[in-house]
């Protein structure tokens, strides 16, 4: 009784999710030997010629040309064992191939058994069962195949243990190559895989070894050619490359990163955005700041913020041009002006980037706005915040300028319709009243949804907002 075995596209070693099949190389009721290709794939990357682990007779193919297949789809079975020395136009040349897997596929460079000779079965001599022809992907695995003689049982596909992976740099063991690409390009160069040391993890041998081996027969292909120069050994000697790399961190995406992770991925998926930014003289700004501060006194309450100001700039903004304060109804098709103004500020924190919301910011005046953003910032330090004040925001404003940085664009907090980004604020040459002068200037950037408004709306919100940055006397008209 055979052993049908189940062959799946395997994960080809270059971070690939599927692959298209191009071309099959063998078909129903052929000997096939341990570590033969079988298929050659084309993924994003390169075409592939993938081998299969076990030896003996195809039974049945999985997908048509030009069909793509998932990483763990079957894309054949083999009946091991289904072959012997008296099967018609036979020579007995069968019957010495091993007829287990190779346990290697994607892993072994060959197993060192003769390559068969592509021979048609009967199909009675695998099998009533048997499938006479390609069956399609989604096709249940074919029913075991009777056979009058028994073969050793196969290795598992990952048994590395066996001895048909022959001797490996002196020792006993498989050739630990991943890639199908380190494989075709090791053939092309004739480079035997066995005489290396990868410098993956575990001895993975990577491309970047094969590329070196390479050059190494190169270098003494040309000694060898070069006037004068010593006979070089037969027998290339073992090419030992670096010391095994350290394996890549991987951090999951979850919590904190993983939901940040995907409202900016939406973001840049749905969103048309454009991104517009301007040069501000804040000299009068800061001006004003420590006029008002000075004002309160020592016990006249809390000190007023250059993010407050900005903030209470912005409901003043916004109060002008209400359809950057908007969402779209992408169901609907429909722009929603929102009646209010629920501010969100960007604040960095130890467990991630959150964006707290200041609630009905357009009632509030800039001590009240600077209250309530030193309260949700504590709230976000200690890790507090309630799903509520993270939620609900319809405009953002981001100061990137604690960060020692000047401009940068950013992406808008879904659903909102746009952000308004403030870099540092540093002494800078610039022309005042006709001359040359050292001032207070800031980089002001606005990204913006496309959908809600043309370029002139967010330039003259963007504009409006850097008068009052240079002129604070402007936003006393709208108090």
């Amino acid at each position: 009784m055979a052993q049908v075995l189940e062959f799946k596209l395997p994960d080809l070693g270059e971070g690939l999710t599927e692959a298209e099949i191009v071309r099959w190389l063998v078909e129903v009721g052929d000997v096939v030997a341990i570590d033969q290709p079988v298929v050659e794939v084309e993924t994003a990357k390169a075409m592939v010629e993938v081998p299969c682990p076990y030896g003996g007779v195809v039974t049945a193919r999985f997908g048509e040309e030009g069909s793509e297949l998932p990483v763990g789809a079957p894309l054949l079975t083999v009946a091991v064992g289904a072959t012997d020395a008296s099967s018609p136009g036979g020579d007995g040349a069968a019957a010495d191939e091993p007829s287990g897997g190779s346990g290697n596929v994607l892993v072994g460079y060959g197993t060192g058994a003769p390559a068969a000779r592509r021979r048609r079965i009967r199909p009675e001599r695998v099998g009533a069962n048997a499938a006479p022809a390609t069956v399609p992907a989604s096709a249940p695995a074919p029913v075991p195949v009777a056979a009058s003689t028994l073969a050793p049982a196969p290795v598992p596909v990952g048994d590395v243990s066996g001895q048909a992976n022959g001797r490996v740099n002196g020792r006993q063991g498989p050739v630990a190559v991943v890639s199908p690409l380190v494989r075709r390009l090791a053939r092309q160069h004739d480079i035997d895989l066995r005489r290396l040391t990868g410098s993956g993890p575990d001895g993975l041998i990577l491309r970047a070894d094969v590329d070196s081996a390479i050059r190494h027969a190169g270098e003494a292909t040309e000694a060898e050619t070069r006037p004068g120069a010593e006979p070089v050994a037969a027998e290339a000697p073992t090419v030992h490359v670096g010391v095994a790399a350290p394996a890549a961190e991987r951090i999951p995406l979850r919590g904190v990163r993983g939901a940040v992770a995907d409202k900016l991925s939406r973001s840049r998926s749905e969103i048309p955005d454009a991104t517009c930014w301007v040069d501000a003289d804040a000299t009068e700004l800061m001006a004003a700041r420590a006029a008002m501060n000075a004002a309160s006194g020592p016990s006249g309450g809390p000190k007023v913020s250059v993010l407050a100001l900005l903030a209470r700039i912005c409901t003043a903004a916004l109060a002008r041009y209400p359809e950057l304060n908007s969402t779209v109804d992408t169901a609907a098709r429909e722009i929603v002006r929102l009646p209010g103004v629920h501010l969100g500020f960007a604040a960095q924190t130890e467990r991630g980037l959150v964006v707290p919301v200041v609630r009905d910011a357009h009632t509030r005046n800039a001590e009240s706005i600077g209250a309530e953003i030193a309260r949700l910032t504590e709230l976000a330090r200690t890790g507090k915040l309630s799903p509520a004040q993270l939620t609900g925001g319809t405009f953002t404003l981001n100061n990137y300028g604690v960060f020692g940085v000047d401009g940068s664009t950013p992406i808008i907090n879904h659903p909102e319709a746009a952000m308004l980004g403030v870099g540092r604020i540093m002494p800078k040459p610039w022309v005042h009243n006709g001359e040359l002068a050292v001032r207070q200037v800031v980089q002001l950037s606005l990204t913006f949804d496309h959908r809600v408004c043309d370029g002139g709306t967010a330039g003259g919100f963007l504009r409006y907002v850097a008068d009052c940055v240079e002129q604070p006397a402007v936003l006393l008209r709208t108090l």
